[in-house]
């Protein structure tokens, strides 16, 4: 078929299905959701049919059926009374739309992706295999942004803060790389994957808001000036982060003051590099007889607490693993504190730079040794720190 495809407005129009089966039984509920009228000619009726909302009339089709209707769906079993249907709404001027033979009718019903604002009607060439399996594919980039779409129409600014993954693109969640894609303002963490703002439109305002040892571009309290004013300004802001942001992402912070400014704030999960960067080095952080727990601490000292930030004798004593983040930087300081504490210095240590990275390596070592091995391997930040007999069966689960 060369047609000529259109979206009908079928709000309180009269629409007659005549026949009562399983295309009927799709058909039915969808133009009811649409806001037509339904009337549906049919002796009998499948369930989704009779419970649709549409008047039912339980007999067979007879001429005249089809009078003061703007469109017709001819879904009987019987391609005689289908051939019938369709030829007294070409005679009355009344779209038709036929089941069994598609070219016996005078409209098409496409293969229908619906992702949020978007509607995309496929027609194969009336093969419906081939037009279902191109929607099903559309459907799919849309939902996870292979194919960006931003809303172009006036809408309430609002926030989203979105974890990023621990630093492979590929790792971001369909919810996240999706909004990343709807996104008039993106503000890119220093551990976000930042290959992500290539992808976004030229108009899309990208805001380097990346923190790194001895460099800060923006301090917190701008950042969430900076959220809260685009926001308000009637723009989607997208804070796009490394991890998780509620591990230690200052993202409970973010939402606090979108919240305490009025404005909308949603929070997307991300796969934290505490769990990522171990299972990439083949390093489960739980396993049935060696450990039934793990903690997750960050080494970096937290300046607005008046003592240590984290118990070490508790951490030493405590999970069977340990995962240390931001940990370089206080390798041995770390170390140091466990081995006091009584944690064996024979203790197993990976430190995995750059997890899930091309550029990622992983060094082994033990809990008396870590902190010199590393500064002889040149290990720079990020990079996931584990502590635990789990470190042993990377020997066995490296990918």
């Amino acid at each position: 078929m060369s047609g000529y495809p259109l979206l009908l407005d079928l709000t309180g129009r009269r629409v007659v299905v005549v026949g009562g089966g399983q295309v009927a039984g799709r058909r039915v509920p969808a133009l009811v959701a649409a806001g037509a009228e339904v009337e549906v000619v049919a002796p009998t009726l499948r369930a989704e049919v009779d419970g649709s909302g549409a008047v039912v009339h339980r007999r067979r089709w007879v001429p005249g059926d089809l009078a003061g209707a703007w469109l017709v769906l001819a879904c009987t079993d019987n391609p005689e009374v289908n051939a019938a249907v369709a030829a007294e709404a070409d005679r009355l001027r009344i779209w038709c739309v036929r089941a069994d033979d598609a070219t016996g009718g005078t409209a098409r019903v496409p293969a229908v992706a619906r992702s949020g604002p978007v509607t995309v009607a496929v027609n194969a060439g009336d093969d419906p295999r081939l037009a279902i399996a191109v929607r099903d594919a559309v459907r799919l980039q849309l939902d996870t942004a292979v194919l960006p779409v931003r809303g172009r129409r006036p809408a309430p600014g609002r926030v989203s803060l979105v974890g990023g993954g621990p630093g492979d693109e590929g790792l971001i969640t369909v919810r996240g790389r999706r909004l990343v894609a709807e996104a008039d303002v993106l503000v890119v963490d220093n551990l976000a994957p930042r290959s992500l703002t290539a992808t976004v439109d030229a108009d899309v305002e990208i805001v380097d808001a990346g923190k790194a040892p001895g460099r800060e571009t923006l301090t917190q309290d701008a950042i969430n000036a900076l959220l809260v004013s685009r926001a308000r300004a009637g723009r989607h802001v997208v804070r796009l982060k490394g991890g998780d942001p509620f591990v230690f992402g200052r993202g409970a912070e973010e939402a606090l003051a979108c919240i305490e400014a009025g404005v909308p704030v949603e929070v997307v999960p991300g796969v934290t590099s505490a769990v990522a960067g171990p299972a990439y080095a083949g390093i489960p952080l739980t396993h049935r007889g060696i450990s039934a727990g793990f903690a997750v601490v960050s080494a970096h000292r937290d300046p607005t607490l008046p003592g240590p930030a984290v118990d070490w004798s508790a951490l030493a004593a405590g999970p069977a693993t340990l995962v240390l983040l931001m940990g370089v930087g206080k390798l041995a300081e770390a170390a140091g504190e466990l081995i006091e504490h009584g944690r064996p210095g024979g203790t197993p240590v990976a430190v995995v730079q750059q997890a899930t990275l091309p550029g990622q390596s992983v060094l082994v070592s033990t809990l008396d040794r870590v902190a010199a091995d590393a500064a002889a391997a040149g290990v720079r930040p990020p990079a996931v720190v584990v502590v635990g007999e789990v470190v042993r069966l990377r020997d066995r689960l490296q990918p």
